[in-house]
């Protein structure tokens, strides 16, 4: 017995749900193949963070354009829509990525399955992220650990990642708060990141540059498409 039918019928009342507004963020995620190094984790280690382990399932089949659709720990359903992006987040020598607009909505629900067989139409994806918000404090943006909450400021994750058989790992933006305010702190947190250059040298592309919508729907490693 799996929850799936429960999660059909939430996703079916997103129509009603998006009434309520929803809740709007920026986003850019880089995501690059192989396991975590130890020199990146250092690199971030710079930062205050959090750090959780879950395991999250997408929808892939059907594919939703415009739509992420994904339940987040067993716990709740999440349905992100796409409204575009405003342009390229570019940090010179250091990183480029595709600003992403989402308006996420959430609702509680049961586990997609009862036991451990795969279920059809969703891929797991196993993580332990760790995560650090920078929000405005005496006039400019300060960092410290994720674990106080979801109040406004943008939240960096670096993530091990783990799909059927393969590693990953991402570093990931997302800010919330006033609609006026996102890229202005997503630019901000993102100077503080990348003040100091990844190991080697290494500059994150926007050939990394993608949504888990848009890595999922094409398969690990394919071009980006938000939503698809």
């Amino acid at each position: 017995m799996t929850a799936e039918p429960s999660v059909r019928s939430a996703i079916a009342g997103l129509s009603a749900a998006s009434s309520c507004g929803g809740a709007p963020s920026l986003e850019v995620r880089w995501i690059i193949p192989g396991r975590l190094a130890t020199a990146v984790a250092r690199w971030f280690g710079r930062f205050p963070a959090g750090v959780e382990s879950r395991e999250d399932s997408y929808l892939v089949d059907p594919q939703l354009h415009g739509l992420s659709v994904k339940v987040r720990g067993d716990t709740a359903l999440e349905v992100k829509a796409y409204r575009g992006s405003p342009g390229i987040l570019r940090v010179a020598g250091r990183a480029s990525g595709r600003m992403e607009s989402w308006v996420k909505w959430s609702f509680p629900c049961a586990p997609l399955r009862q036991g451990r067989d795969d279920l059809a139409g969703w891929t797991p994806v196993r993580k332990r992220r760790r995560i650090s918000r920078f929000a405005p404090g005496s006039g400019r943006m300060v960092a410290r650990s994720a674990e106080g909450g979801r109040e406004p400021g943008c939240q960096v994750e670096l993530t091990e990642i783990r799909t059927p058989g393969q590693d990953w790992w991402t570093l990931g933006f997302e800010v919330t708060g006033p609609p006026g305010l996102l890229r202005s702190g997503l630019e901000a947190a993102a100077a503080l990141v990348f003040a100091e250059a990844l190991p080697g040298g290494a500059e994150l592309g926007l050939e990394e540059s993608t949504s888990y919508a848009g890595w999922l729907g094409h398969g690990p490693g394919g071009a980006d498409h938000p939503g698809a």
